[in-house]
């Protein structure tokens, strides 16, 4: 009994360090849409029932700046670093998907709206920037990695 009882114990106190797979709160690998290779790690979280998402790594060649800046960015996001930057913001749970924020492409200094939702029993998550309407964007897929 002393054995299950410690057991028991010992799982709970160990499952709130997994992923919750109905969650997209964790940390993801994004992947380019357009050449299929990962390009940053980033951490989901949650403040007051709204995501946000902050970049981790960033998977650079070698020779590319390691510690780039967002030379693009406009406001208080201009020439600073990448590493460390919030990308993703505002977006709330709205049926299964998360949907009313915003993302920011470090590349060209742009916030889109965006939504997402959690796909493959939550393994992956379809992030989509857009434009106006849903359907005038573009959409990653994340890994989760925790």
């Amino acid at each position: 009994m002393k054995l299950l009882a410690f057991l028991i114990t010992t799982a709970l106190a160990i499952a709130p360090a997994h992923a919750d797979d109905t969650s997209p709160v964790g940390l993801w690998k994004n992947i380019d849409d357009a050449t299929g290779k990962p390009k940053a790690l980033i951490r989901i979280t949650e403040s007051n029932g709204a995501l946000q998402g902050k970049i981790e790594q960033l998977f650079r060649a070698p020779g590319e700046d390691q510690n780039p800046k967002c030379d693009k960015c406009d406001g208080a996001r201009k020439d600073q670093p990448i590493i460390g930057m919030e990308i993703l913001s505002g977006l709330k749970k709205d049926g299964d998907e998360y949907a009313g924020g915003e993302i920011l492409d470090p590349n060209n200094g742009k916030v889109y709206k965006s939504k997402l939702h959690l796909t493959d029993a939550g393994k992956k998550l379809s992030v989509r920037g857009y434009i106006g309407m849903p359907m005038l964007g573009r959409s990653q897929v994340w890994v989760r990695q925790d």
